[in-house]
């Protein structure tokens, strides 16, 4: 069972994924934009210094952005 935290995560990630899906549909930010602030979320963890435990987090969470760039879930790209 997720701890409780573990379930603020997930709420809090759906929800900014939800409003970067209404800027880019609005068009308020183009895409390349909410990749830069996605890129820049993933570098301040990268770049993330701490105790050995705070850094494996950091790097999970930066890898966590690094693969929802990937996938493009914070953009509605077209179906090919």
């Amino acid at each position: 069972m997720p701890a409780p935290n573990d379930h603020a995560g997930m709420a809090a990630l759906s929800i900014c994924e939800a409003l970067m899906l209404a800027m880019n549909d609005h068009k308020l930010l183009p895409e390349a934009e909410i990749v830069g602030v996605l890129e820049d979320a993933a570098a301040t963890h990268e770049n993330a210094s701490g105790s050995d435990a705070e850094e494996r987090t950091h790097r999970a969470v930066a890898k966590l952005i690094n693969r929802i760039i990937a996938g493009g879930n914070s953009v509605r790209r077209p179906q090919d």
